[in-house]
Order: structure tokens, then sequence, then C-alpha cells
């Protein structure tokens, strides 16, 4: 594992992980990576922004089941509070592939 330190378990846990579907994906003015996302968590609808734009369409991500870390810090950008991240998995050639689940289960789910 290349200059990562290792986490306990209890670090682990502090990460509330779950599924979320995106509602309405929104360019940014004068954003060249960063969409807004709106997500919806089951009972809560929440918005977060993404550099995916070079890898996804809107068309592509309306509607898709994400993995989400629901209790990141809120965060500015580009004038916008981004209340999560999603996560994705990434290489050196630049290509970034959505975190998403082989069944469907409901948006709010928990990752455990």
């Amino acid at each position: 594992m290349p200059d990562k330190a290792i986490i306990d378990f209890s670090d682990w846990e502090k990460l509330d992980l779950r599924v979320a579907e995106i509602k309405k994906v929104e360019d940014i003015e004068g954003a060249d990576k960063l969409y807004k996302l709106t997500i919806s968590l089951g009972d809560e609808e929440r918005v977060i922004c993404a550099g995916i734009k070079q890898h996804y369409s809107t068309k592509d991500l309306v509607g898709k089941k994400i993995i989400v870390i629901a209790n990141l810090a809120p965060r500015k950008m580009k004038g916008i509070e981004s209340k999560g991240m999603l996560l994705a998995a990434s290489n050196e050639q630049d290509k970034v592939i959505l975190l998403s689940l082989d069944k469907d289960i409901t948006a709010g789910s928990k990752i455990s």
C-alpha cells in the first residue's frame, strides 16, 4: 500500500456510506469539470458537486444509483455547498468510473 496510512476499524466506523439516486444534474457556470448533482438518500435530498463532467453526460447520470459518503463535512465549490462525496475509481489514463451496485436497492441504504 504505497504512502497510505493504515487506519483502525474505529476510523472506518466513522464513515456513513450510503446508496444515493441521482435525481438531477446541472452544469455549473464557469466549471469545466464539475456537475451539480441533486441526490436522494431516501428520506432526504441534498446537493453534491462532482468533477465527473468529462466522463459522464447528464443523460447517463439521471436515475443512476451510486455510493456516497453522506457524513463528509460540507464544502463550498464554485459557490455551491456540496454535502457529501460520490465514490469513483480512476486510473493513470484518466478513466473515471462511478461505484455502483450490481442489484437494485433503495436509496439511503447503508453500505457496510
